[in-house]
């Protein structure tokens, strides 16, 4: 899958965002190592704890169908009647679950405004120093 069609899939799952009190749409689209893509959309709630970011909707559609093994996602944002999107980034907990199960060197993420601008990152780029699984093992 290209990157553009990636940022595409992104753009799709945007439409579908539930966000009656920030109005901040928020899209992204996961691909798998399989090469399955998982979209996601950003589900506010009123208690605001409850909400969930759209890029661990679609972490957590995969891994609930047993994906476990990622290469990139692709992230668009920005307020539901913008004419133009900016470049939105991932929060914190996005970026630590990307580290549950990414390669922080390998794993691409997009930040797009649209399928011909957006910039790519490396997680270490974004959570550089992270803290993932390997922390826990047993040293020596």
């Amino acid at each position: 899958m290209s990157d553009r069609e990636l940022i595409q899939k992104a753009l799709e799952a945007r439409k579908n965002a539930y966000c009656p009190y920030s109005h901040f749409q928020v899209g992204a689209a996961l691909l798998a190592g399989n090469g399955q893509v998982f979209s996601g959309c950003n589900i506010e709630n009123a208690a605001y704890g409850p909400s969930n970011c759209a890029e661990r909707t679609a972490f957590f559609k995969a891994v609930s169908e047993g994906v476990y093994e990622f290469l990139a996602i692709a992230i668009v944002g920005g307020l539901e009647d913008a004419r133009e999107l900016d470049f939105c980034a991932p929060c914190g907990v996005c970026r630590q679950v990307m580290m549950e199960f990414c390669c922080p060197e390998t794993f691409r993420i997009f930040l797009a405004r649209s399928e011909d601008e957006y910039r790519e990152y490396s997680l270490q780029e974004l959570l550089p120093m992270g803290f993932g699984a390997g922390n826990l093992r047993k040293q020596g």
